[in-house]
């Protein structure tokens, strides 16, 4: 599976870095123990099983838009499969469109049922992810979010990248030349 994903402009990423510091320091589920290479705070805009040269082409216009600036709203919390502690990212008509655009470009040439339909604009939760656990309920404590440093009012989203789950390799995007 291949990711497509934002990554955050050099003070917002700092910012991040210092919330997953300080869940892990208080024992609780953090993206600081994910010691992978690849590991950063990110943006995951959807998913699929292979970048093709359409699915390239169209993100290429995806990452032509970039510099994006965005604000953070806050601490949300998800109980998927997972469960899952993150800041949010405000849904606004630049963002929106950008997701749309790159939802676009890989559901134009992979199988539907390969697609994280979580990922779909209209179910699509722009977030930050700052820890998950396979424990549900592993962020209803409420002192949870006294422990975090206060997201950055705004940031930008500076680079747009893939990421092979099955090779752990990275690949940026760029705009088409």
């Amino acid at each position: 599976m291949r990711t497509v994903e934002l990554l955050l402009d050099e003070a917002a990423d700092l910012a991040v870095r210092e919330a997953w510091r300080r869940l892990a320091d208080a024992g609780l589920p953090s993206q600081a123990r994910h010691r992978s290479p690849t590991n950063s705070p990110h943006l995951t805009l959807a998913a699929c099983p292979e970048l093709t040269a359409p699915i390239r082409w169209e993100l290429a216009a995806v990452a032509a838009a970039l510099p994006l600036p965005v604000r953070f709203t806050g601490v949300v919390r998800f109980e998927r499969p997972t469960s899952v502690l993150a800041w949010a990212l405000d849904r606004d008509a630049a963002l929106t469109g950008l997701h749309r655009r790159a939802w676009e470009a890989v559901t134009a040439d992979s199988p539907h049922q390969a697609l994280n339909p979580l990922h779909a604009p209209g179910r699509w939760s722009p977030h930050v992810t700052l820890g998950r656990s396979r424990r549900p309920g592993a962020f209803a404590d409420r002192r949870v979010q006294e422990l975090l440093p206060v997201p950055p009012l705004s940031a930008r989203l500076v680079t747009l990248r893939s990421y092979d789950t099955e090779t752990g390799a990275l690949e940026v995007l760029r705009p088409r030349p």
